[in-house]
């Protein structure tokens, strides 16, 4: 088995906190109206196409005119966004560091908008441990697309069988081991923790 050198971090529910009701919340008073709202208008799937490099302005201006009496809520989306980043997941940015400080190579692959990632990029200073980020929408791919592990593996001249990823969909984790790397499954840091002991990686 080939030694791990390069370590490959998603973002979203494992270094970074979004999740769109921290600012619906705010905005909906009836709950099951909030619960409407992101299942059917700013649903997950409209979302994955920002991440896909589909710019906010059609997305927002497009769902507007389907939805007309949700207009000022669906600009929310883009003019509040930042509402929806309270902060890091600690616990695992604080395993980034110390990884990073026993000489791995950190790097990021992440499904994401290009245009709010230039927004949350700033406020994160492990960011600027990676050698190198992948962003779904400036790539205009989207993961598991085996397409995007191999923009990853090709930029950075790096090995899958030399890198592990971890990230916390089961599918983004079947496309990667598929590709050679071997992965982690994140619930939580701690169990993270756990499966890079067995490993062999001491923390």
């Amino acid at each position: 088995m080939n030694k791990i050198r390069n370590i490959v971090f998603d973002f979203g529910g494992v270094l970074i906190d979004w999740n769109p009701r921290y600012l619906y919340t705010r905005v909906f008073e009836d709950e099951q109206e909030l619960d409407y709202f992101l299942e059917h208008v700013c649903t997950f799937a409209w979302n994955e196409e920002q991440d896909r490099g589909r710019p906010f302005a059609v997305a927002i201006e497009d769902l507007q005119a389907e939805y007309p009496a949700y207009r000022e809520q669906i600009a929310l989306y883009w003019d509040r966004w930042e509402e929806m980043v309270p902060g890091a997941h600690e616990e695992t940015a604080a395993l980034l560091r110390r990884l990073h400080a026993q000489g791995f190579t950190i790097y990021g692959l992440t499904n994401w908008s290009a245009e709010t990632f230039r927004r949350v990029y700033g406020r994160f200073d492990f960011f600027g441990l990676m050698r190198g980020i992948v962003v779904s929408g400036e790539e205009k791919l989207l993961k598991p697309d085996a397409k995007i592990y191999q923009t990853l593996f090709e930029r950075f001249r790096i090995q899958p069988e030399e890198s592990l990823f971890i990230d916390d969909n089961p599918k983004n984790i079947a496309a990667a081991e598929a590709l050679g790397m071997r992965c982690i499954l994140h619930r939580g840091a701690k169990e993270t923790a756990q499966a890079l002991e067995a490993m062999g990686i001491g923390l």
